[in-house]
């Protein structure tokens, strides 16, 4: 095939509307397959890939192969560019158009920069609380705390049967059993019908059972693993690593449940047995590992100093949700007060923290309850390109049709 015809390709409207015709085939198929897979199953499944490997429609599975998104947005800008540089035309007719295409261009590769770095996080605090850290809230790992340095797992690697060998732990980690869902319950003593799933650890106050996966985006996976901790001279034991232990609020979430039938003191018990640190001793040395949710370490903290939420006059609707924060900077040696709320997010270091939920106001103080906040911590290095890319398609757009209306006017007082 000689470069000509390659050219003759890439720059054709025919491939433009071949492309457009996948997206929209892919767009409806994403969006139906949410049904089945969830939202972000879906978007990793056909809108993260280079080709889409089968579909799930219906509770059923179709062979199928398609393009996925990555490869219909590389090619629509591939042939974007060549179009637009083999008919480049540098005069006063065309600055509109080559505006707009250079518009669209920017916004189809600040996407792909977006959907490659950009990463959501979140920061839970109570009033009162220091974070330098950001927390997912859909991905977990499996923390190893001792000595100098802590070692974080994705629970992505926690396979049924595989056994991990990591370098800076002296034991392997044998996967025996993983749920990408899970419940607990308290093992009552009149209510231990079946032995525990594990030897030691909270395995022994609290069984777990696995759970379809969550599919909505109101409710949430909550994994939990079985693993066996393998020495040099043998098992050391098996244990149950669960984001029910490793997640606060989870964690209170479970004292919530059994607060009403047995009291705040029992529950306050309970809550305490989930939540106790698991570990293991080799050589001498302690290690005491977690399943919680994935952290990102921050070189500065926020100190939640006040969480505000305030109502309508006489009625529960939301009118307000504002946090005030204490940003301290060791690094820098800024310390300053900031109010972060709805419609006005904190930007500093690259991160952009925006007003999420909030557990405050009356009803919570005549509970007894800390007020706390959740911000949404949110790094995007091409939050930009979507501004510029319609700016520039508008103001393209407008001189087109400006250049036009001036030349419709001027043959008009002609004649």
């Amino acid at each position: 095939m000689s470069i000509k015809q390659i050219t003759s390709i890439f720059t054709s409207l025919r491939l433009t509307v071949v492309l457009l015709a996948f997206a929209i085939v892919l767009v409806f198929i994403g969006t139906l397959a949410q049904v089945d897979e969830g939202l972000y199953a879906a978007q990793a499944h056909y809108f993260r890939q280079w080709f889409v490997l089968g579909l799930h429609l219906f509770g059923k599975s179709i062979p199928c192969l398609l393009p996925g998104g990555y490869l219909i947005g590389t090619l629509l800008l591939a042939n974007l560019v060549c179009a637009h540089l083999y008919r480049f035309e540098l005069s006063r007719k065309k600055i509109g158009i080559q505006l707009a295409h250079a518009g669209v261009i920017l916004l189809l590769v600040g996407q792909l920069v977006t959907d490659m770095l950009a990463r959501e996080m979140q920061m839970r605090f109570a009033e009162g609380e220091t974070k330098n850290y950001s927390e997912s809230a859909t991905d977990c790992e499996l923390v190893f705390t001792g000595g100098a340095e802590a070692t974080a797992i994705p629970v992505k690697l926690l396979q049924p049967g595989d056994t991990l060998k990591i370098d800076s732990l002296p034991f392997a980690i044998r996967v025996k059993s993983f749920w990408k869902n899970s419940d607990t319950s308290f093992r009552a003593p009149m209510l231990q019908n079946a032995p525990p799933i594990a030897s030691n650890g909270v395995a022994l106050n609290f069984d777990f059972r696995p759970l379809p996966a969550e599919k909505t985006m109101d409710r949430k996976n909550i994994p939990t693993a079985v693993i066996e901790l393998v020495g040099t001279n043998g098992s050391l034991g098996e244990w149950v690593a669960s984001d029910w232990s490793g997640e606060p609020a989870l964690v209170a979430a479970v004292q919530n449940s059994y607060a009403q039938p047995l009291g705040a003191a029992m529950a306050q018990k309970i809550a305490s047995q989930l939540s106790a640190p698991q570990s293991v001793a080799v050589n001498g040395q302690s290690f005491t590992f977690v399943l919680r949710p994935t952290r990102v370490r921050h070189p500065f903290s926020l100190t939640l100093l006040k969480a505000t939420h305030t109502v309508y006059p006489g009625t529960d609707i939301p009118k307000d949700f504002r946090s005030r924060v204490l940003l301290a900077n060791p690094q820098t040696g800024e310390k300053r007060e900031v109010e972060i709320s709805m419609n006005h997010p904190l930007r500093y270091a690259g991160l952009t923290f925006y007003q999420y939920q909030m557990t405050a106001g009356d009803l919570v103080e005549r509970a007894g309850q800390t007020p706390s906040s959740v911000l949404s911590v949110v790094r995007n290095p091409g939050w930009l390109t979507p501004y510029v890319g319609c700016a520039l398609v508008g103001a393209g757009l407008v001189i087109q049709f400006m250049f036009h209306l001036v030349g419709f006017i001027s043959k008009r007082k002609s004649k």
